[in-house]
């Protein structure tokens, strides 16, 4: 199942796995995650739910959410809302 999370420092992390944890490093702690999918012909990146284990993103914990480089270019959305208005977004 396609699945993000957001990890305390805001890295932003996305993978086709069973359960949220999946996508943790040791020692990474999540603050939110969901579910996601791609809208290659708008160029999105539609975020939306909640993690049943980490609940939904807790956005106000971060200061900037962290995204890999290859999404650079696409608008991200949460619930509908884009992201620049919930937070700073860095594509590094």
């Amino acid at each position: 199942m396609q699945k993000f999370i957001i990890t305390s420092d805001g890295t932003f992390k996305y993978g086709d796995v069973r359960m949220h944890r999946d996508l943790l490093a040791s020692g990474e702690t999540c603050i939110g995650g969901g579910r996601y999918e791609f809208d290659h012909v708008a160029c999105r990146l539609l975020l939306s739910g909640s993690s049943y284990d980490y609940g939904k993103p807790h956005w106000s914990l971060i200061d900037t959410l962290k995204v890999p480089m290859e999404l650079a270019g696409m608008t991200i959305t949460y619930e509908g809302e884009d992201v620049t208005q919930l937070v700073r977004v860095e594509f590094n």
